[in-house]
């Protein structure tokens, strides 16, 4: 945390807030750690001031998937300095999954991540473990772990394996008024790989993972939306033909949501041709032909969102390109790899963009979010749309490096962020 100011005046900003299809040069009001006004012409002579001319003013965004490795794994990142790493890249709402040591499965633990987050730069919302030690055989207690706090229910890292299992979370969910986030992969395809199955793996000589894991996972979970009249997401989308499947269930009313990440939308398995381990995560990075389909589900509304899968491993862990684990760093530069991808390519306009990675996560999450209006949390990221920059490893702000972008030229940087009222981050 930077400061908290009892008032805060960000002043001259172009506001976009597609939650009400807004644009204008204004300022925005905060006090209390909420949006007080926003108009023209709002001052106040006590408030401390943001000169924000050339800046755009966008609703703090919202990433549905993120690893914090708290308990359990706090040498890769904890719940501090991951939600620093968040604020970053302008991340102000975070859901974060349950694969830690222990797993998400009881309501203590779900507390203690809550009771961690308290003053942590963004607002931590939970995703409980649907089956006992993510085991996928048998489920939580779903009531227990909402009333503790959890918003939200996954065996993310795994699928679950047990269909029966998965049938009672989606069923149960929505009385909770809880989301179900979905890993798609069938573990009996999956087995063991490195990488992608197709040319890149067969140059490499390597055992790869073919699309179907994840399809046949995606169809699965489709199949349970579509039979029950339940709603569902899926979690990183990767394939054409998972994208595909969630299109045509939508077109039929199916209650299914998708998100993919940024590293779909400006890599391809291509990158593991240089062995390193960064470029390795799960889903895979595939191949052109998917990175392509990711990119027309983002801007036919197919994939209703962007999201991280912040997964933060050691330098250690990472430095073996065979024995390394899955997983990459995203909070800090999915805005501006997305923007690359989308904005700068004329793909998605920024408040398109904006709509997917805060707008629409807030909805999907049913969290107070996404909008820039009195009343509302101040949640805001500052954004300078010209910026041109490197991603250099050791400018990070989370305890990890193992980003896939590094080296790589992005464009639009976020500049600062407020959460809550209070400053988390600033380059100003």
């Amino acid at each position: 945390m930077i400061q908290t100011p009892k008032k805060l005046l960000i002043r001259g900003a172009r506001i976009l807030n597609p939650a009400r299809g807004e644009e204008y040069i204004g300022n925005i009001l905060i006090a209390d750690g909420r949006i007080r006004a926003v108009s023209e012409h709002v001052t106040d002579e006590d408030a401390m001031v943001i000169e924000a001319k050339g800046l755009v003013a966008v609703p703090g965004f919202v990433d549905l998937h993120v690893h914090l490795r708290d308990p359990g794994f706090t040498d890769k990142e904890d719940v501090l300095t991951g939600c620093r790493a968040a604020a970053a890249g302008g991340v102000t709402s975070l859901l974060c999954m349950p694969n830690t040591k222990p797993a998400v499965d009881t309501p203590e633990t779900v507390r203690y991540i809550l009771d961690k987050a308290k003053n942590a730069d963004a607002h931590v919302y939970v995703a409980a473990a649907i089956t006992k030690g993510i085991a996928g055989t048998e489920v939580n207690d779903f009531d227990a772990l909402r009333e503790a706090g959890a918003v939200a229910l996954s065996d993310d890292g795994r699928p679950v394996v047990d269909t029966a299992c998965l049938v009672q979370a989606m069923r149960r969910a929505p009385a909770l008024g809880m989301l179900v986030a979905a890993h798609c992969e069938d573990l009996y395809l999956a087995k063991k790989w490195y990488l992608n199955e197709g040319t890149v793996s067969e140059r490499l000589g390597l055992p790869g993972v073919s699309a179907a894991a994840e399809d046949c996972g995606t169809a699965r979970e489709i199949a349970v939306a579509a039979a029950y009249d339940v709603p569902v997401h899926i979690c990183h989308v990767s394939t054409a033909t998972s994208a595909a499947l969630i299109r045509d269930a939508k077109a039929r009313g199916v209650r299914v949501t998708a998100e993919t990440a940024p590293h779909y939308l400006l890599l391809t398995d291509e990158a593991l041709l240089q062995k390193d381990a960064d470029y390795r995560m799960n889903p895979p990075l595939r191949t052109e032909n998917d990175r392509l389909a990711m990119i027309e589900a983002l801007r036919d509304g197919t994939i209703d969102a962007i999201a991280t899968d912040h997964a933060p491993h050691t330098p250690l862990e990472k430095a073996d390109f065979l024995k390394a684990p899955n997983g990459s760093i995203g909070m800090e530069t999915s805005f501006a790899a997305s923007y690359t991808a989308l904005v700068q390519t004329g793909v998605l306009t920024l408040a398109q963009l904006v709509e997917k990675m805060s707008v629409r996560p807030a909805q999907i999450l049913g969290i107070e979010a996404g909008d820039i209006a009195a009343g509302m949390p101040a949640d805001i990221a500052l954004i300078d749309e010209k910026a041109v920059w490197t991603v250099d490893p050791d400018k990070l702000h989370g305890k990890s490096r193992n980003t896939p972008f590094k080296g790589m030229t992005l464009h639009a940087k976020v500049k600062a962020t407020v959460c809550g009222g209070r400053i988390v981050y600033s380059e100003l």
